[in-house]
């Protein structure tokens, strides 16, 4: 009997690398002549999977958006697992807005993938859904390629990793 080959889907951010993004966005947020005034704050407590902007108005929210976008992408954070909420109201006019960090895949995403390896008819690849992440095996290790590829090929709205190749 061959031994399978398996492998893992899995999403995440570093979450030290997240902090280090956003201590830099703040600097230069501090430091732009735009910002110069008014209320311009970014709220995060390192560990934690998400963070808020909080800003005068529409324009420097998204002003904000932009400068903490650059620096996650300079970090190799994926912007595809940042979801923005909708702006709330705050005191004094200003808004606020949260931002979640996709730190696992839902489970909802997960028996999607499940059912799109399964639909794909490999002639003997197994998924199976363990925890936050999609398990794949397989006794040919051609066929675990082509299903990362073809995994690969699909949008699921967020940054997928495959690792734990075994």
């Amino acid at each position: 009997m061959a031994k399978d080959e398996s492998f893992d889907i899995t999403t995440g951010a570093d979450l030290m690398e997240v902090a280090n993004a956003i201590n830099q966005a703040r600097k230069e947020i501090a430091n732009r002549f735009d910002f110069k005034g008014v209320v311009a704050e970014i709220d995060y407590d390192h560990g934690t999977t998400r963070f808020v902007l909080h800003a005068q108005d529409d324009y420097k929210l998204e002003a904000m958006w932009q400068v903490v976008a650059q620096r996650m992408v300079a970090r190799n954070v994926p912007l595809k697992n940042l979801v923005r909420g909708t702006p709330q109201k705050a005191s004094g006019g200003t808004l606020r807005q949260e931002v979640t960090i996709v730190q696992g895949i839902e489970p909802e995403i997960a028996r999607k993938i499940v059912k799109f390896i399964r639909d794909q008819k490999y002639k003997k690849a197994q998924a199976q859904v363990q925890g936050d992440a999609v398990r794949v095996s397989s006794p040919s290790r051609d066929e675990l390629q082509q299903v990362i590829r073809d995994v690969k090929a699909q949008d699921w709205g967020i940054e997928l990793k495959f690792g734990n190749y075994r």
